[in-house]
């Protein structure tokens, strides 16, 4: 008989190992670049967690990542891949940044959360596009999301470079900045912003909806048996669009608080990457919303420490992304164990009879 881990243990070694092997092989990487790799380690930990400096940067990075995490966590519940978090993020900043210029706003708190439900609205949207393509025209969710992406990037350059734009932004092209009062701003004296709070409880709610509500066992039902949920009656199509909708809102928020707490207008220093890295941090975490949180952390710490990387050891700015490409790679592989990991830290006994070293 196969030996197996439990799935509790199997799903936190695989990501574990996956990751182990990601920083094996990007040490290799910095060896044959000329570099110590233990150095390169040590750089990497101590860029993302070594002081309060770092530690704050880490979690300022970590904030978006929750959010264009669950772009990816929660289509995949409901059984679809959908890796277009990059577009929503980037119209939700948008929706952000020009929602005061279309619309008289409040200024105050009521302000803020009203650019930040337009920032939602945008990227919920947007993914749940995605979802109706696939789900009334047959089209794959996962080549129409990335398509949708460009597309949304396209757009973004089109009304920022264009219609917003501000004419005293010369060489980047931005909408106008937002009003002081409908900023975000700092948690007490830390220089890290509330959307660090924002992307924790999305990710707490996010659970909890997956968990102990109706909707969201029968999404998880849907994602693991389409053709069973059907056969009960469940409303299969509307679910996985809902889902689409609600992981694409948690992007569109993210870009909404890129604006508001961070950049302060739209401008391409959106687009960044963070939808894309938001996938790598949903495969890590199994597409676990309470995983999230610290693998966010764990990433968020990664691209924090990539300048100490540059300064330090005179790698190019491309490292860390050439670490988190090994890392996804592994991930991915990873997947072929499932089910089988006990092979390898499992003994086998043997058979009655058998000769003495035999395997079983």
């Amino acid at each position: 008989m196969t030996p197996r881990l439990h799935p509790a243990a199997e799903a936190i070694a695989l990501p574990v190992l996956a990751l182990a092997g990601g920083l094996a092989l990007f040490g290799l990487f910095v060896w044959v670049d000329g570099h110590s790799p233990v150095q390169a380690w040590t750089l990497l930990f101590l860029g993302a967690f070594g002081d309060a400096f770092s530690l704050q940067n880490t979690l300022q990075r970590a904030a978006p990542l929750m959010l264009t995490a669950l772009c990816v966590a929660l289509p995949a519940r409901a059984g679809l891949t959908i890796i277009g978090g990059e577009g929503a993020l980037v119209l939700g900043g948008l929706a952000c940044a020009g929602l005061p210029l279309l619309l008289p706003l409040p200024m105050g708190s009521a302000g803020t959360a009203l650019i930040l439900l337009a920032a939602a609205v945008a990227g919920g949207v947007w993914i749940a596009l995605a979802g109706w393509l696939r789900q009334w025209r047959g089209v794959n969710e996962t080549i129409s999301s990335l398509l949708l992406g460009y597309t949304a990037i396209a757009l973004f350059k089109h009304v920022v470079e264009g219609p917003l734009r501000d004419p005293a932004s010369l060489n980047k092209p931005s909408t106008l900045p937002l009003p002081e009062a409908l900023r975000i701003g700092s948690i007490g004296g830390f220089d890290v912003h509330w959307g660090l709070v924002f992307g924790v409880v999305a990710c707490l709610l996010a659970a909890w909806w997956l968990g102990a509500t109706t909707h969201g066992f029968a999404t998880r039902v849907v994602g693991g048996n389409l053709r069973a949920a059907q056969l009960v009656g469940l409303p299969a199509r509307r679910l996985i669009v809902v889902a689409c909708a609600l992981g694409g809102a948690a992007a569109g928020l993210a870009g909404g608080i890129e604006v508001a707490a961070v950049h302060t207008a739209a401008n391409a220093s959106l687009i960044v990457g963070l939808g894309y890295t938001g996938i790598l941090v949903s495969f890590v975490a199994r597409h676990n919303p309470l995983a999230i949180i610290p693998v966010a952390i764990l990433f968020g710490g990664f691209l924090a420490a990539g300048s100490l990387l540059q300064r330090r050891m005179g790698l190019p700015d491309a490292a860390v992304p050439v670490l988190m490409g090994f890392c996804f790679v592994f991930i991915l592989a990873s997947e072929a164990w499932r089910g089988r990991l006990g092979e390898l830290f499992v003994l086998r006994r043997p058979q009655p009879g058998a000769p003495a070293g035999a395997s079983a």
